[in-house]
Order: C-alpha cells, then sequence, then structure tokens
C-alpha cells in the first residue's frame, strides 16, 4: 500500500481555494490534512473536494477559528474529535486507515506573545494541551500501536529549526519549555519525526515564513512549526518526505506550507 500525505494549515480554506487546487494538480496526495480551515463543518466545501477525488472526509470545525480537517482518496473509519483542556476548540480529528493505521490531525495553539504561562492564558493553554495529550498517549502506549500523528504543532524544535537559535530562545514556538511539552509528546510514542529521518537533523528547514516579512524568501527568516510523526511500528514505511517551500510563494499563499510524507508499507 502507497500512501501520499500532506498536512498543510491553510489559513481558511474558503481563501486558499485556488492554491489547494494548484497543489493537488501538482501533487496529487491520497489524504489532505488540514489546519486552521476556519469554518464549520455544515459550511465546509465538500463539493469541491468531492470534485477532485476527496470522497471521504472527516471535519471539526468551527466559525471563524481553527478547525481541522481530513480529506482522502482512501476509505476512512472510526472518526472521532477529541476536546483538550475542557476547551472544545475543534484542534483534533482522528481516522483509521486500511490497516489499521490511527491518523491524528492536530493545531496546537500558537501560544500569544509572552511565554510565560502566569501572565498569558494562551501560552498555558499551549503547554497544558501539549501535557494532556502526552499524558493520553502514554496511558494508551502500546508497541505493536500504528500512528500517524500529523499537524501544526507551532514549536520549532531543533535549533535547524529557526532561522536563529539564540535569538528565538525567548520566543514563543522555540523557547526551552515548549520544546521540552513537545519532546514529551514525542517520547509518549517513540514517535519518529518523518522529515528528519530523510533530511537529517543538520539542514535548516522551515514551514512557515511571516507575512510580516516584505521577501520572505530574501530574508528567510522562517521555523519549522508543521511535522508529520509516525509510531515505531511504521517507521520502515516512510519512503519520502519534503516540505513544499514552493508553495509560499504562489498567489494569496498561507503563511505556511504543505509538508508531504510517501509512505510503502
Amino acid at each position: 500500500m502507497k500512501i501520499r500525505l500532506t498536512s498543510w494549515n491553510v489559513n481558511s480554506v474558503r481563501l486558499r481555494e485556488e492554491l489547494i487546487r494548484r497543489f493537488v494538480a501538482a501533487e496529487g496526495p491520497d489524504i489532505l490534512c488540514l489546519q486552521e480551515t476556519k469554518i464549520e463543518n455544515d459550511k465546509f466545501p465538500s463539493a469541491w473536494f468531492e470534485a477532485l477525488g476527496y470522497h471521504h472526509h472527516f471535519l471539526n470545525g468551527q466559525r471563524a477559528y481553527h478547525g481541522v480537517a481530513i480529506l482522502s482518496k482512501l476509505p476512512l473509519s472510526n472518526s472521532i474529535s477529541h476536546a483538550w483542556c475542557g476547551i472544545d476548540h475543534a484542534r483534533h480529528a482522528v481516522v483509521v486507515l486500511e490497516g489499521g493505521i490511527e491518523l491524528h490531525n492536530l493545531y496546537i495553539p500558537a501560544g500569544g506573545d509572552i511565554p510565560d504561562r502566569l501572565t498569558n492564558p494562551k501560552f498555558a493553554h499551549k503547554l497544558d494541551m501539549l501535557s494532556d495529550l502526552a499524558a493520553w498517549f502514554e496511558a494508551e502506549r502500546r508497541s505493536d500501536r500504528k500512528i500517524i500523528l500529523v499537524g501544526d504543532l507551532n514549536i520549532a524544535p531543533l535549533p535547524t529549526d529557526v532561522w536563529s537559535h539564540k535569538q528565538l530562545l525567548d520566543v514563543v514556538s522555540h523557547t526551552p519549555i515548549e520544546v521540552e511539552a513537545l519532546d514529551r509528546l514525542r517520547r509518549s510514542h517513540d514517535f519518529v519525526d518523518a522529515v528528519r529521518r530523510i533530511a537529517g537533523p543538520d539542514i535548516k528547514l522551515y514551514s512557515w515564513w511571516s507575512y510580516r516579512a516584505r521577501n520572505w524568501e530574501l530574508s528567510d527568516r522562517g521555523r519549522r512549526l508543521d511535522h508529520i510523526w509516525v509510531s515505531p511500528a511504521l517507521e520502515n514505511g516512510i519512503a519520502d518526505a519534503r516540505i513544499e517551500r514552493q508553495v509560499r510563494g504562489w498567489d494569496k499563499p498561507s503563511d505556511h506550507v504543505p509538508v508531504t510524507v510517501d509512505f510503502s508499507f
């Protein structure tokens, strides 16, 4: 079984229709996991995804904010959503693929601007969601469990995941407390970072560039906030992995670009 899977924070699915159509025509993913769809489930543009061949979907959305969606050319089963920290912010969708593979699509809170949980409730929410997720995966841990975890995790864990490790150590998304929280989640099931498994840890890689930059490509002050992980039971199925950097230069882009992994099981 070969699967091409793409994870992408589109920053409003309605605003990115032409961008999504162009990407699908170029890359042909079998499964699209979208974050920040910013739309209620009953208003989601399912018809044009159907026309693109995505006949199976699971939506967890809300009006104007957050939202995740899984669009698939392959059958999906056992679709569920989770609400973390006692708040239903439409940040987690789960489906099961053929062969019992669990697919988790996540949108972790950005965390605001101040990296202090006592003065910044958004930062506290981010850390609490990561903690709750890690505890849940730890409690459910099994060595044979087949999991693909994708999404905008809003943390760049490695020094090579940011344009300047030193300058961003006290900037939300790369602070030590966030990196440790994300690493606990990764260790909860010994998840393997698919992109780094292919590219190695030393190459600078980014999936997000701020809209504030006059020329994102020239300044290249990016961060790798978007990730695809797999449990050890699926590690040998990673055939290729890449960040689709070119999409940031297309018309009306999201500030995030797609991350794609090819699997061969």
